[in-house]
């Protein structure tokens, strides 16, 4: 297992000179043909449910294991209910805490809401704020961000949509500037690529990232539920473009079956 998991965490260099992750979700690797470009901002989007935040606890926790320092940013669950939730699939959370490569923090979305507010009204130009004393821990230099959940950001500029976007350009640049591949978890009671009118600040958002790996409830005819993964878009790499199953095992956590596509008459939310 160790072995199959520095395998799927490697960093592998293209002959432009372009490194490459991989998340350490079992499976995961096949639906790539290199892995995630390093820097990227990747959008992990999907219903209630779907397995969102334990695929990317999952892959933050993993990281650790490769000696990257990572900050996974909560702004719905406390931090020690993500303890819990690591826990349960046998992830030794505390080691990485004590070593210093991980840093589980929660921080309340109105905060910086108001934050950027105060920014822009001090500075009177929209594109000068300076998202990093409303963001990252001063103390903490990360590899990696995991974000969760946009959806939570976004709430919280209720009526000021635009100061969102604002926000939202500001940090992917940060992202881009420090080279800090991050997980931007975003929940969408529906895709919102199948069907439905894209707009608004789910449009802009998808427009600014450089990956959406989406994760589905899927709804068959004869009542079976299951969970399935499709990486939808991803800048400067070649995907395998199919939406295959998923499952969430106990004391194992997110496994995927790239040889499994979904087939029959199903919904997917």
């Amino acid at each position: 297992m160790a072995k199959e998991q520095e395998n799927n965490l490697k960093i592998n260099n293209s002959e432009y000179g372009r490194s490459f992750y991989m998340p350490a979700v079992p499976g995961i690797e096949k639906l790539f043909t290199r892995g995630i470009p390093n820097g990227s901002a990747v959008i992990v989007e999907g219903g209630p449910g779907c397995g969102k935040t334990i695929f990317c606890l999952q892959a933050c926790v993993h990281a650790c294991e490769k000696g990257k320092k990572v900050l996974f940013m909560s702004f719905e669950e406390p931090e020690n209910n993500l303890r819990s939730h690591l826990k349960m699939f046998n992830f030794d959370v505390e080691k990485f805490e004590k070593k210093g490569l991980l840093r589980l923090k929660r921080f309340n979305a109105l905060d910086i809401a108001r934050s950027v507010e105060a920014l822009l009204s001090e500075a009177k130009k929209e594109l000068l704020i300076d998202v990093q004393p409303i963001l990252v821990p001063q103390d903490f230099e990360p590899d990696l961000i995991f974000i969760d959940s946009l959806t939570s950001i976004s709430s919280a500029f209720s009526g000021e949509s635009n100061r969102f976007r604002i926000y939202m350009e500001q940090l992917f640049r940060y992202l881009e500037a420090n080279n800090i591949t991050s997980f931007l978890i975003r929940e969408t009671p529906h895709p919102t690529h199948i069907g439905t009118v894209v707009g608004g600040d789910d449009a802009a958002v998808s427009f600014l990232s450089d990956g959406i790996i989406v994760i589905y409830n899927v709804f068959y005819e004869d009542g079976e539920r299951k969970r399935a993964i499709e990486v939808l878009k991803m800048r400067g790499e070649k995907i395998n473009r199919k939406i295959v199953e998923l499952q969430i095992i106990d004391g194992k956590g997110v496994v995927i079956y790239p040889d499994k596509p979904l087939k029959g008459k199903y919904v997917l939310t």
